[in-house]
């Protein structure tokens, strides 16, 4: 079965990323701790995931 939440996590930051590129964002703006936050929510998924 597919992973929605986990699908949703990583087209958001690939959303984001691409817009912070696009524009050449800083790293502090609100767009780039979003980042930061997905990949902290993606990488404790993908941890309590391997743990199952």
């Amino acid at each position: 079965m597919a992973d929605l939440y986990l699908k949703a996590l990583e087209s958001e930051r690939r959303k984001l990323w691409a817009e912070c590129r696009l524009k050449g964002l800083a790293r502090d703006t609100p767009e780039r701790l979003r980042i930061v936050e997905l990949d902290k929510l993606l990488a404790e998924h993908k941890a309590k995931k391997a743990k199952a």
